[in-house]
C-alpha cells in the first residue's frame, strides 16, 4: 500500500476552506507573505511507525501535519487579532474531531495522543517577507493503517 499524501493534504486543506474563515489555504509553507486576511497553510511535519498500533504483517504509521493559521499583526482593532484567530482555530479543531477519519482516508486523528503527541495548537509570531504575523500552528497527528509491509 502507498501513502496517498496528496489526497490527505487536499482533504485537510478542504476542511480549512470549508470553514469559511480563510482567504487562502496553501498546501505548503509559504515563502512569501501569506496576505492581508486570515490565511492557512498545510504541510508534512513528521512520519514514522505508530508504536503499538501495528500488526505483525504490516506497519501502521503516524503522519503529523502542521496546519498554520496566519493573520497580520498590523490591523485594527488589535484586540480582535487573537479572538479572530481563535475562532478560526476552533472551527478547524471541531472539524478534525468531527471528521475523525478524514472521510475514511486515515484510521483516525490521534486526538488524545495514543501514538505520540495529541492534536494541539501553539500560538506564536512569525516574520515572513518583512511582514509580521500572529500565528497558531496546529499539530495534526494522523494514523494510517497498514502502510508498510513487514517482510521477515
Amino acid at each position: 500500500m502507498a501513502l496517498d499524501i496528496t489526497t490527505i493534504l487536499n482533504t485537510v486543506q478542504d476542511h480549512a476552506l470549508a470553514s469559511g474563515y480563510f482567504d487562502t489555504v496553501n498546501g505548503h509553507e509559504p515563502k512569501s507573505a501569506p496576505g492581508t486576511g486570515l490565511s492557512a497553510a498545510v504541510w508534512v511535519e513528521q512520519i514514522g511507525p505508530a508504536r503499538g498500533g501495528s500488526g505483525l504483517d504490516s506497519t501502521s504509521i503516524r503522519l503529523a501535519l502542521n496546519v498554520r493559521l496566519y493573520t497580520p499583526m498590523v490591523q485594527e482593532p488589535e484586540d480582535a487579532i487573537d479572538p479572530n484567530l481563535m475562532t478560526a482555530l476552533d472551527a478547524l479543531m471541531a472539524a478534525y474531531s468531527g471528521d475523525y477519519t478524514l472521510g475514511g482516508l486515515v484510521r483516525e486523528v490521534d486526538l488524545l495522543g495514543t501514538y505520540g503527541d495529541p492534536l494541539g495548537a501553539r500560538a506564536g509570531y512569525l516574520t515572513t517577507a518583512g511582514a509580521e504575523y500572529r500565528v497558531m500552528t496546529i499539530a495534526l497527528p494522523l494514523i494510517v493503517n497498514d502502510l508498510w509491509e513487514q517482510v521477515a
